[in-house]
């Protein structure tokens, strides 16, 4: 019997498994830190021992799947030596952890089907690129009771001298076996593309149906940054027939190109990383196929297909309202990490665009001051407010606004053109400079108390004007200041109190108007643990209470409050409300069990009539 570990050798034999405590648990078979010379045992009373020799490079370990290629001389205990890839010359490849699954075979019992033994899986997925190991293997996890004869004994225990050389990472993606990955060359650092980045790839491989349009504005822009993902690829069928080929395509990494397997590969990509794709049909072209476009093969129904494709690179796209509606590509990344706050003033160069390119603004350019504003203050459109202040300094990036966070009919005037109602808008911006606005961290106590009581006003200015969101926004802030008042004289407690009830107060106010009714409720809990007896929060309470039909926990609170206040006019008429709503209720719950009571007499009635109607049991005449 040939003793080589390749094909037609020992190792592909099948081995009896009988102890199936001895498995290694995958969790447990991470690699082990250790020093030259030391000596582990891999798992937990597994038996297998790996000592190292010399120390790998990196800190990356392949993963079950991955092909790896690696120089080994087997032994017994004895050191009597049964094989070895280097007295041939040659390594050794195999997948690492193929078939390791047991599986009754012929009824003769639980055999491992792998194409290497157990111990090799567990050992070789511990180590590092240019590792040298020996690993001790116990019986179980070689080849048991059975051995290999001639060359391996029964129950014998084997050592393997074993040099991970390298190794190719095979990934199933959708772990259906529709897309395997294979990678060919390794990408640069750790972030992969996401849903709306835009990639520029080239991969050898893809399809170019034209369901998507590569231009940037396409006159119906509502999907801008959904298909500016560049790409080159080249796509062949199993036989090798190209079926396809493109030096460079674009689209967003959430809609793909071509077949839906490469939006699924791009995202688990990095720069720089080249892969072969084997993709089914499910993701591929289906069981269709596609006819011959120009130049390019047909491709038969059910095909599998062969696509090679490599991410250059790509530009990150945010969508800033995560709604979709507000979307932000970054052009030039900027500087640091800090970014503009609320309040903060900014400085930008910006250019805003039509769908047909045409310039309606253009702000900070021939020698033109930068535009300056403040943010969260409506000085500009809603969409542009937000997108800046996700930017950093220096930061150049290309701003899509919907007409929901863009102009308003009064703010049609523009300095080059006319922006028309309801129209998607493009702004090319570049973040110059910012002055964030003090945060509460950097102020003493007495500025905490100041910037609290601004931020109420302006609350309640945005209040008056109906601005509910905003209004809240600006109340939640003011709260914040002073949440933490430990360190406050007892003056400034009381101020701080106060800042805290009236501001938590007003913005359940917004809360109901917005008809957020359970913040609501949490701001007005919030208000009565500082002043239990206050009545407007009692009141405001059981307004969401009512809304939210918690109508016992609504009539607690107007009953104390009118306990406090019998006089106050606002509790005793939603006095009113509640009770006609607890009518209401109460007449709906005698409607359903009456209807149900009825329902239960219909069948009462039928019941009894079915059994009139059955006919009486036949008696028989004993005279007769």
């Amino acid at each position: 019997m040939d003793s080589e570990i390749g094909s037609n050798n020992i190792m592909e034999e099948m081995e009896m498994e009988e102890d199936m405590d001895m498995m290694i648990p995958e969790d447990d078979s991470v690699a082990p830190i250790m020093k030259v010379g030391e000596e582990k045992e891999i798992g937990k009373n597994t038996g297998l021992i790996k000592k190292l020799l010399k120390e790998g490079d990196g800190w990356e370990t392949p993963s079950l799947g991955d092909e790896v290629e690696v120089h080994y001389t087997g032994t017994l205990l004895d050191g009597t030596k049964f094989d070895s890839s280097r007295d041939r010359g040659e390594t050794f490849k195999f997948k690492l952890g193929q078939g390791s699954i047991l599986e009754f075979y012929l009824g003769i019992g639980m055999v491992y089907t792998g194409m290497v033994i157990k111990g090799w899986d567990e050992g070789i997925k511990t180590m590092l690129k240019g590792e040298k190991a020996i690993f001790t293997i116990p019986p179980q996890l070689a080849y048991g009771e059975a051995g290999s004869p001639p060359t391996i004994p029964p129950n014998a225990t084997l050592q393997f001298d074993v040099e991970l050389l390298s190794w190719v990472s095979v990934k199933d993606i959708c772990k259906d076996g529709g897309i395997i990955k294979k990678v060919l060359v390794e990408g640069e650092g750790w972030e992969n593309p996401k849903d709306l980045d835009e990639v520029l790839g080239m991969p050898i491989t893809p399809f170019r149906l034209d369901y998507r349009n590569s231009e940037l504005f396409d006159g119906n822009s509502n999907n801008l940054f959904y298909h500016i993902l560049a790409v080159k690829y080249e796509a062949r069928l199993e036989d090798g027939t190209l079926v396809s080929k493109s030096d460079g395509v674009a689209f967003a990494a959430e809609e793909g190109y071509f077949c839906p397997a490469l939006a699924k590969a791009i995202k688990t990509m990095k720069k720089g990383e080249k892969v072969l794709l084997t993709v089914k049909p499910q993701y591929g072209l289906g069981l269709n196929g596609r006819p011959a476009i120009g130049e390019e093969a047909a491709v038969p129904p059910n095909s599998t297909l062969m696509i090679t494709l490599e991410l250059i690179s790509w530009k990150s796209v945010s969508d800033v309202t995560k709604d979709k509606k507000v979307l932000k590509k970054i052009l030039k990344e900027g500087e640091g990490y800090e970014r503009p706050n609320d309040g903060a003033v900014v400085q930008v160069k910006l250019i805003g665009k039509l769908p047909d390119g045409t310039i309606f603004m253009k702000r900070g350019y021939d020698e033109n001051p930068p535009f300056e504003f403040k943010i969260d203050e409506e000085q500009v459109i809603e969409g542009l407010d937000r997108a800046v202040k996700t930017m950093k300094k220096g930061e150049m990036a290309l701003v899509t606004i919907q007409p929901e966070y863009g102009l308003s009919v009064s703010d049609m005037k523009e300095e080059f053109a006319a922006v028309p109602p309801n129209t998607t808008v493009y702004y090319e911006v570049e973040l110059i400079s910012f002055v964030k606005e003090k945060e509460s961290w950097d102020m003493n106590n007495h500025e905490k108390v100041e910037a609290a009581g601004k931020k109420k006003e302006e609350g309640n200015a945005l209040f008056k004007a109906g601005k509910y969101e905003r209004a809240s926004n600006r109340y939640e802030k003011a709260a914040k200041f002073v949440e933490h008042d430990s360190t406050f004289s007892d003056e400034e407690k009381q101020q701080a109190k106060l800042l805290k009830v009236t501001c938590n107060l007003n913005n359940a106010a917004c809360k109901l108007k917005l008809k957020d009714y359970k913040q609501a409720a949490k701001l007005c809990t919030k208000v009565l643990e500082l002043d239990s007896r206050n009545v407007k929060a009692l009141y405001r309470r059981a307004q969401a209470y009512i809304q939210l039909v918690d109508l016992d926990l609504a009539e607690l609170d107007i009953k104390k409050a009118l306990e406090i206040d019998p006089n106050n006019r606002d509790v005793k008429l939603e006095y009113k409300v509640l009770k006609e709503k607890m009518r209401e209720y109460n007449k709906k719950d005698a409607q359903f069990y009456g209807n149900i009571f009825a329902k239960m007499g219909k069948l009462d009635q039928a019941k009894s009539n079915y059994a009139k109607q059955q006919p009486e049991p036949m008696v028989v005449d004993s005279k007769a």
